[in-house]
């Protein structure tokens, strides 16, 4: 299958399955008339297959290559999850062969919204295979304000990981890019509230 493909078909999945059109209150705090839950496709198999295969391909054009993909939980694990199983899997398929961290794979990580309360006391989850100055981009399931992002972006940085990127399945268009890139990183989504909403 093609990445467009790929693309419309996700795109189909999450009007189908995460998309609503009624009025919440965002994470953000502000009053919306829509709302996407991208946890209700991402955690499917065939959402996880679409959103590994799709992401890890804007992941590799990124050069210098990239160490490791996350961002703050719950929204972005389910993605950074389906990344790094693709990495790996497009490294096998090419005959490579295997090791703590092949050649061109990436590996998630997740950051906590609060450390640890025992043991390390630790605020980001699978640091043990990227090290220190490690190239990583940030993910983030549905961009508003760029507030989870954002604290991301920071986590990261104060643990001695580099934020080249962030990676978004949906961009609201309310400021969070702005905010995001005022940070020196840049944004990508492949989804905007026009597909949605027309």
């Amino acid at each position: 299958m093609s990445l467009d493909t790929d693309r419309a078909r996700l795109l189909e999945l999450l009007r189908e399955l995460s998309f609503e059109r009624r009025k919440v209150i965002l994470a953000s705090g502000k009053e919306s008339d829509f709302y996407v839950d991208c946890k209700r496709t991402t955690l499917t198999a065939e959402g996880h297959v679409l959103v590994g295969r799709l992401l890890f391909d804007r992941v590799r054009r990124i050069q210098p290559l990239v160490r490791g993909v996350g961002g703050l939980t719950l929204g972005a694990d389910p993605i950074a999850s389906a990344i790094a199983l693709t990495s790996f899997l497009e490294h096998e398929r090419a005959g490579g062969l295997g090791g703590v961290h092949p050649p061109g794979t990436v590996d998630s990580f997740i950051v906590r919204k609060e450390p640890k309360g025992h043991g390390t006391g630790q605020w980001i989850e699978g640091r043990k295979t990227i090290p220190d100055g490690s190239r990583v981009v940030v993910i983030e399931d549905v961009v508003t304000t760029g507030g989870s992002a954002l604290k991301a972006i920071e986590r990261c940085r104060a643990e001695k990981l580099e934020p080249v990127a962030c990676l978004a399945l949906v961009d609201r268009m309310e400021g969070g890019r702005e905010a995001i890139e005022a940070q020196g990183v840049p944004l990508q989504a492949l989804f905007t509230r026009q597909d949605f909403l027309g």
